[in-house]
């Protein structure tokens, strides 16, 4: 099976290498493409040192734009399997196994690396595990299917989900809206439990005003989607 790993950057030069130092070691029959969101650091440049594919976008696309880029490379190239991994180290590559497996054994279409099943590692700060609690508790009255770590970017799906995502996916904070569109559509979602890290280098982008902006507008785009129509 073709196996891609997608890994969405902007400014991470000071964390990216870590992870890809792993990657090229450990992992040489996954072909690894990091998607260079216009950084304005050397990100780039550190990705040039290590044998990997990077796309330079132009211009800032932010999470969803840099990760749907993977996704039309990894539909254009016919993989089977496409994997998400963030560049700021906080996915540790150790779980990568333990997400391809459910999808060789065709158990679902997409996996995702949850925190909140085991409790170990680092849990996210206050502000985000109030966020990704209630937007568990959303999707579980809209579809049913307790997703306890909506907001993972810890990912792994299919050829099928592949093509989906290569033709929408969300923009802003897209992983829960993703769930649910990918529900709605009646595609199987699992979660398996992973241990995630701090970041060591660097900030998180989003800020009190974000966060506040992130919730209103993922809970509309949540409830407009569940109001549509099944179209896969």
């Amino acid at each position: 099976m073709k196996v891609i790993l997608i890994i969405p950057a902007y400014n991470e030069e000071k964390n990216i290498a870590r992870l890809l130092q792993v990657l090229c070691l450990d992992y040489k029959n996954v072909d690894v493409l990091v998607i260079n969101d216009c950084s304005t650091d050397n990100t780039s440049k550190v990705c040039d040192q290590f044998n990997v594919k990077v796309i330079n976008l132009p211009c800032n696309l932010g999470i969803g734009g840099a990760v749907q880029t993977g996704y039309k490379f990894a539909q254009m190239h016919n993989y089977d399997i496409a994997i998400q991994v963030d560049g700021d180290g906080q996915h540790n590559p150790e779980y990568i196994k333990d997400l391809v497996d459910p999808l060789v054994k065709n158990e679902a279409d997409l996996i995702i690396g949850s925190r909140y099943i085991s409790k170990i590692g680092f849990q996210s700060t206050f502000l985000r595990r109030v966020g990704i609690n209630y937007f568990s508790r959303l999707l579980r009255i809209l579809t049913g299917q307790l997703i306890t770590d909506p907001t993972s970017g810890y990912r792994a799906c299919n050829k099928r989900v592949i093509e989906i995502f290569a033709k929408r996916y969300p923009v802003d904070y897209p992983e829960p809206e993703s769930i649910m569109y990918l529900k709605r559509n009646r595609l199987r979602i699992k979660e398996i439990p992973v241990v995630m890290e701090a970041r060591l280098e660097g900030k998180s982008s989003i800020t009190l005003i974000k966060s506040a902006y992130y919730m209103a507008k993922v809970s509309l785009a949540i409830l407009i989607d569940s109001l549509r129509k099944q179209i896969v």
